[in-house]
């Protein structure tokens, strides 16, 4: 995949490294600069539908923006009161976020939505219990 505007790199990387604790239980399909997403492999039924897979996040380098995809809206809207204001006013349709530059208070957002997608998933049983949320625990401590 060709890099859309490699000035946003240091800003992917940084991305990257929020979604990085959750790789531990989740699958990387993508993982080049640029472009990185997360899936989990487990069979699930989705509304009454079987699936071998659903993808949880992902992010892609776009022309003025690092485009961050998070997917565990659609399966509980109520997931976006966890949304802080920063991260509301990047949202642009259902899941996906313009993230122009990430503040501190803004990184912090995007941790809390992680962390409570990754929590629905493993309620709905669409990924193995324990994983992420210790090692994102462990990740910080090192």
């Amino acid at each position: 995949m060709t890099v859309k505007n490699e000035a946003l790199l240091p800003l992917f990387a940084e991305m990257k490294s929020l979604m990085a604790p959750y790789a531990e239980r989740l699958t990387v399909r993508h993982d080049e600069p640029g472009y990185f997403d997360l899936w989990s492999d487990m069979p699930v039924e989705i509304e009454g539908r079987k699936r071998s897979e659903v993808y949880f996040g992902g992010l892609i380098i776009q022309k003025s923006y690092v485009g961050f995809y998070f997917m565990p809206v659609y399966a509980d809207t109520d997931l976006r009161d966890v949304f802080g204001t920063e991260l509301l006013a990047a949202l642009k349709g259902k899941s996906c976020f313009h993230i122009k530059r990430l503040t501190p208070t803004l990184r912090g957002q995007i941790e809390a939505a992680l962390a409570a997608g990754y929590r629905l998933y493993e309620e709905r049983g669409w990924v193995q219990a324990g994983g992420a949320g210790d090692g994102a625990r462990r990740h910080a401590a090192t």
